[in-house]
């Protein structure tokens, strides 16, 4: 399992795929489970395409009861972009009335490298469901987001190798009063990471996330740049957890943090893969004493150069 596989159990319930293995015994009950839907050459069970795994999914499962889904492959990921499935989930949206989490792409890297997967516009599956609760998409290439308007919606993660910064805009263009946990892995700009500080803006100003309480800008190759920004940002006085892990951040950034709005508050503060020097390292945790500061994977004195830990 690479750090970017999906985390077991999902949505804290047991995984069962599709198509139900009888030999394990009575399929379980359809709302007690997370259905993993996949297709392709990694999956034992005969599906050639997505669309049949779908069409055996409502066919042989109750999916009025249905809570969770995770997407894995479709086929050739790397080739086929998700348009279809959202298609489907959407056109599908009133048989599944108590989905509310979803979990689009789990792809590991044996499969396709997170940067060739691709994806499509995930605005319908937030339209289609207004009572979703947990949305996780894993790669960036041909994401895409329009604003919207979501009551429900609690955490969104976002992993990528190179997020568009059209995407990051979007999410901060959106009304999302119930989002608690947001998470985005901005990549770098080789695998389409275009995003900047100034696309992160109304994120951080934290206008239209008024119950957020974890932010992560994570797996940046522009960390010191989103620091300083941070440093400022109205939004980190509410949140119990903010995230610049994964990235490049370095003395330059944690020089910032340092410098900038209290961050006392926090319960923790995630640095994990950086570069900082040990003096550094020393003065962001003597400066937070009461906070949890995660500096593992201390890479500055194994390597000259920044690099964020997943890109391709």
């Amino acid at each position: 399992m690479t750090d970017f596989e999906l985390r077991q159990p999902y949505a804290d319930l047991p995984t069962a795929s599709v198509p139900w293995d009888e030999e394990l015994g009575p399929q379980p009950d359809a709302g007690a489970v997370v259905w993993e839907l996949g297709a392709g050459e990694w999956y034992d069970d005969g599906f050639e395409t997505i669309g049949e795994c779908f069409d055996w999914f409502f066919e042989h499962v109750d999916t009025a009861k249905v809570r969770a889904i995770v997407i894995g492959e479709w086929g050739e990921s790397y080739a086929e972009d998700s348009g279809p499935i959202v298609s489907r989930l959407a056109e599908e949206a009133a048989r599944l009335p108590e989905l509310r989490h979803l979990f689009l792409g789990d792809i590991s890297s044996d499969q396709a490298e997170i940067s060739w997967i691709q994806q499509s516009d995930v605005t319908p599956l937030l339209e289609a469901y207004p009572g979703l609760e947990v949305l996780e998409v894993r790669g960036g290439s041909g994401l895409r987001l329009r604003p919207v308007r979501h009551e429900s919606l609690r955490m969104l993660r976002i992993e990528s190798g190179g997020l568009p910064g059209e995407v990051v805009r979007a999410v901060g263009d959106s009304d999302l009063p119930a989002l608690e946990h947001l998470e985005l892995w901005l990549g770098v700009s080789h695998y389409g990471g275009d995003a900047t500080v100034d696309d992160c803006a109304a994120i951080l100003s934290g206008e239209r996330l008024p119950r957020l309480r974890y932010l992560g800008l994570q797996d940046s190759e522009i960390a010191d740049e989103l620091a300083a920004a941070v440093a400022g940002a109205p939004v980190v006085a509410r949140l119990e957890t903010l995230s610049l892990a994964m990235g490049t951040l370095g003395d330059e950034g944690a020089e910032a943090l340092l410098s900038g709005q209290p961050l006392t508050h926090l319960g923790m503060l995630d640095l994990q893969h950086h570069f900082l020097s040990k003096a550094t390292a020393a003065r962001v945790r003597a400066a937070l004493p009461g906070v949890e500061v995660n500096l593992s994977d201390a890479l500055q004195e194994r390597y000259g150069s920044a690099y964020v830990a997943v890109s391709e």
